[in-house]
């Protein structure tokens, strides 16, 4: 079993329902959750309200990948963007059913459940967030 198992399995809130939390002393929106908010420091010890993000947003800048690693070869070229949810956390993932020269910076997104990879031909499937373009 590859070791980064536990950790999927430790973040899968996060990962299948977009659970981030928002600090109670200052209001920032944090993906992935955090324990305490950097800005408020202590204040905001046992003030971390945990919450469902829409999954929405806009792409802020995106790259083609085209030399992929290893488990995602077969799926180059393919887009990865830095995408601003409307909360307010920023966060990497790839960006699907879109062609690559369709994309903008700006371009309105939301999330969807999708298949990451697997683990051989009989191994874990892995589960999580991608974003595809919105009208």
């Amino acid at each position: 079993m590859p070791k980064d198992v536990p950790r999927f399995w430790r973040e899968i809130q996060q990962r299948y329902n977009m659970k981030g939390n928002k600090c109670g002393s200052c209001d920032r929106v944090y993906f992935p959750p955090r324990e305490s908010c950097p800005y408020c420091r202590r204040e905001s010890m046992g003030k971390m309200e945990k919450i469902k993000l829409s999954g929405k947003g806009e792409i802020i800048t995106y790259t083609i990948i085209h030399v992929g690693p290893e488990e995602f070869e077969e799926q180059v070229p393919y887009p990865v963007a830095i995408i601003q949810l409307e909360e307010g956390p920023k966060i990497t993932a790839q960006i699907v059913d879109c062609k690559i020269d369709e994309l903008k910076i700006g371009m309105k997104v939301e999330s969807e459940f999708r298949k990451i990879q697997q683990d051989g031909s009989t191994g874990a499937i892995y589960y999580g967030y991608k974003f595809k373009p919105v009208e």
